[in-house]
C-alpha cells in the first residue's frame, strides 16, 4: 500500500517457517474484523501454533482475557495431522489463533 508505515515483528522457531506480524501505523483507517466472522467465510484465516502444553497455553490466554472460539480445550479425535488436543481463540484484533498439542 502506497504511503503505508508499519511495524513488523518476526517469530521463528528453531525449525520450520517463521511468522511475521504486521501492525499498520499509517494509514489507520482499516476495517475491523467482523464480529460475526466464521470459519466458513471466504475471508477467514487462522494461525496455528504448536505447543507442548496446550493446557498451560489456554490458561495463560484465559488469564489475559482472550476470547475463546472453542468451548475450551477439545480432543482432536482423528489425529491425522499428528495433534491430540487444541483450542481456538481470537487475538486482540479478532483473528483466530489455534493452539495445538502433538
Amino acid at each position: 500500500m502506497f504511503g503505508a508505515r508499519l511495524r513488523i515483528t518476526s517469530l521463528r522457531a528453531p525449525d520450520g517457517p517463521g511468522v511475521e506480524l504486521l501492525e499498520y501505523l499509517a494509514p489507520r483507517d482499516g476495517r475491523p474484523m467482523p464480529a460475526d466472522e466464521r470459519a466458513s467465510d471466504l475471508m477467514h484465516g487462522q494461525t496455528e501454533l504448536v505447543t507442548s502444553d496446550v493446557e498451560a497455553g489456554a490458561q495463560a490466554l484465559r488469564s489475559a482475557h482472550y476470547r475463546f472460539v472453542s468451548s475450551g480445550i477439545i480432543a482432536l479425535a482423528d489425529g491425522k495431522l499428528g495433534f491430540r488436543r487444541g483450542v481456538l481463540v481470537r487475538d486482540p484484533d479478532g483473528h483466530v489463533v489455534e493452539l495445538v498439542q502433538p
